[in-house]
């Protein structure tokens, strides 16, 4: 049998917080910045959770976290 292998693409965008949730960086915030309101920008700071309907996805592409 082949090995199984980490998606390093997903590795480098997710973390596994040690309750087994996993955390994320907000997308929207990269380019583009002057025509987006404070408020906006402001809400997107920070990390949050991957949502639970994805999480299935996020286990194969990370099969040992």
């Amino acid at each position: 049998m082949p090995k199984m292998k980490t998606k390093k693409s997903a590795a480098k965008r997710f973390r596994v917080r040690p309750g087994g949730s996993v955390k994320r960086g907000q997308a929207f915030k990269r380019h583009i910045l002057t025509k987006k309101t404070t408020k906006n920008k402001r809400h997107l700071r920070g990390a949050v959770e991957v949502h639970a309907t994805n999480m299935g996805h996020i286990a194969q592409m990370m099969p040992f976290a």
